[in-house]
């Protein structure tokens, strides 16, 4: 049956039932979302009420840095591409719960050394970077923009990044806090991307992958926002 033999009431509700189903989607994602930063939170909190977490956390500032990033980079590359080729949805809620203990991991000398600080500092970067995705999320649904066009920059950005921090851990020099402003910036324009995605594009049986994706560029902003508040003590 095509669409003209279809009766008038039905044509109309099309579109208010695909909007319903986006609706739906980026619902699903946004909690999911949350329960990913909750699960985070929490594993995190566990782990510092163990005698394991500074041992944890003096081995990896002591290890080379490049083979603990390379290790979370294949762990990120293999739950992404899980999250969004794998039909199994239990394998996908797989991919993001190894994503969420490999940002704990990771996060864990960058706490250890900020609670060693004190003054707030892991509060005030909380509240930095939830600030700043709020703001970015609302840009993104009000401003109802196609923020695609920053693939290219992410991509580009991403690598200049990437061979950065392996010539700093290679030669030892230190990166300072223009770069920590700069991917700042750069895990600002992933969450715009990302939202644009979510809004537009991504199918509507990934909203795993959407969240695990939001969730790896708030933890990307979450990091070089503690970072800088530390380069300031």
């Amino acid at each position: 049956m095509s669409v003209e033999e279809l009766k008038p009431d039905v044509v109309e509700a099309l579109p208010l039932a695909e909007s319903n189903d986006r609706t739906g989607f980026i619902r699903r994602v946004y909690s999911h979302l949350l329960g990913a930063i909750l699960a985070f939170a929490a594993l995190e909190w566990a782990l510092f009420q163990t005698p394991y977490a500074e041992a944890m956390a003096i081995w990896m500032l002591e290890t080379s840095w490049m083979a603990v990033l390379g290790g979370f980079i294949l762990v990120s590359w293999i739950a992404s591409h899980v999250a969004h080729r794998v039909e199994s949805r239990g394998a996908q809620y797989m991919a993001l719960a190894g994503f969420i203990v490999a940002e704990a991991i990771i996060f864990i000398p960058m706490f250890w050394m900020a609670a060693a600080v004190g003054q707030g500092i892991i509060e005030k970067a909380v509240y930095v970077t939830l600030g700043a995705f709020f703001a970015l999320t609302a840009i993104a649904f009000v401003s109802g923009r196609d923020f695609s066009f920053l693939r290219s920059f992410m991509m580009w950005a991403g690598l200049i990044a990437l061979g950065t921090i392996v010539m700093g851990a290679a030669i030892g020099f230190h990166l300072g806090t223009w770069f920590s402003m700069a991917m700042i910036g750069l895990a600002g324009a992933s969450i715009l991307y990302d939202t644009s995605k979510i809004m537009r594009d991504y199918p509507d049986d990934r909203h795993i992958a959407a969240a695990l994706e939001l969730f790896a560029s708030v933890a990307l902003m979450l990091w070089y926002v503690l970072r800088l508040f530390l380069a300031r003590r």
